[in-house]
């Protein structure tokens, strides 16, 4: 039965396109679905700004009328520009156990690439690097987090296969949280509170964090991730969008803001309890009833895990204890919690700056995952 791929045109194969993982990990227990809405949205060239700088086409495999598999073929303009490169990029790339269907699917998005030009195809990655991104090679009985890619053990043969080797790898941990602040972490608080003449900052209500530091939060991450693999400082309308979109989300009592004397931002972890389990209840729908296991989860008293989203350090401070200070004031929220441990993001295996920071904590790694890349000329 032969394979034939379709490019999405209409909203109907947009949404076919966006949830085709689900359908394929259904029954899946360490799969995490994204929000159906949310990720509708990232795809959609009306709604994502991203699309200031980038385009992309979306094909779909079909065998017998079935959708048996998707991928992404992006072109990020800000990228290429700013790391003097010429590629494209896979991204959303799910399909079954089949390597007809796959050569199909990846044929399809290679062929795109080679029209516009580019030398090179890499991924997976989404537009930017807040987006999803790294194929799974390690961690596959793990439950995923709602700001990872799952995928099937067989996805790297298929891959390889094809002719892909290998081009960065991230790894993510388990952060056991200790039964108090580490000794180490209080004298190194106590000397950069001192020294640099700095204060721990919380707020209770979002719409006062948004308006005094939602900006200064995506300046400060733009600052901090500026030389990491791929990255891409958001634009204003990115920026705008993430700060309307996902800082009224937070559970403000796992969020902390690391300021100087002018009370400039230097620091900022930004963590939330897990909402993996909560995703799969509704299965990534919020309504009609979607929205009630994830407002349990996100503002509730108690959590086992925490997905620690994001840490950004002003780069003049880095390796100067900052990191010290942030889990200073939150490992008695996170006790108060019940928290068992923390789940990283994926971290560059290259970036020993950011795995030191759990150099004084129980840590197990538990995932991998890979990026790969295709010459095309």
């Amino acid at each position: 039965m032969s394979v034939t791929i379709k490019e999405v045109i209409t909203k109907s194969d947009l949404k076919t396109f966006a949830t085709f993982d689900h359908t394929l990990y259904k029954n899946n227990p360490y799969f995490v679905p994204s929000l159906i809405y949310d990720e509708i949205n990232l795809l959609d060239s009306k709604k994502n700004p991203a699309f200031e700088f980038c385009e992309a086409v979306y094909f779909l495999a079909y065998r017998n009328d079935v959708v048996v598999g998707r991928i992404g073929a992006i072109i990020n303009h800000r990228a290429n520009e700013k790391w003097k490169e010429n590629k494209a990029r896979f991204g959303f790339v799910d399909f079954i156990d089949d390597e007809e269907v796959s050569k199909a699917l990846f044929d399809r998005a290679e062929e795109w690439a080679k029209r516009k030009g580019v030398d090179m195809i890499h991924g997976p990655l989404g537009f930017t690097d807040l987006d999803k991104e790294g194929l799974l090679i390690e961690g596959f009985d793990q439950l995923s987090t709602m700001s990872a890619l799952y995928n099937a053990p067989y996805y790297q043969h298929h891959i390889e296969k094809l002719g892909y080797k290998a081009d960065a790898d991230w790894v993510e941990f388990k952060i056991f949280i200790p039964d108090a602040v580490p000794e180490k972490h209080k004298r190194i608080s106590e000397i950069v509170i001192k020294k640099y003449g700095l204060t721990i900052k919380k707020f209770k209500s979002g719409k006062k964090l948004i308006n005094e530091y939602g900006q200064a939060i995506f300046d400060l991450i733009n600052e901090s991730y500026e030389p990491l693999y791929g990255y891409v400082a958001l634009t204003q309308k990115q920026i705008d969008h993430y700060v309307k979109t996902y800082l009224p989300m937070l559970n403000l009592d796992f969020v902390t803001l690391i300021v100087d004397q002018q009370n400039q931002l230097i620091g900022v972890g930004i963590t939330m309890p897990s909402l993996s389990r909560a995703l799969q209840k509704s299965g990534g729908k919020l309504f009609p009833f979607g929205f009630i296991p994830l407002a349990k989860a996100l503002f509730s008293k108690k959590a086992k895990v925490v997905d620690l989203l994001l840490i950004a350090v002003k780069p003049e401070f880095q390796n100067k204890g900052i990191n010290a200070l942030l889990f200073f004031d939150l490992i008695p929220v996170y006790k108060k919690a019940g928290v068992e441990y923390g789940e990283s993001n994926p971290e560059l295996v290259m970036n020993e700056r950011v795995q030191a920071q759990w150099e004084y904590f129980e840590t197990q790694q538990h995932k991998r995952r890979r990026a790969y890349y295709k010459c095309l000329k």
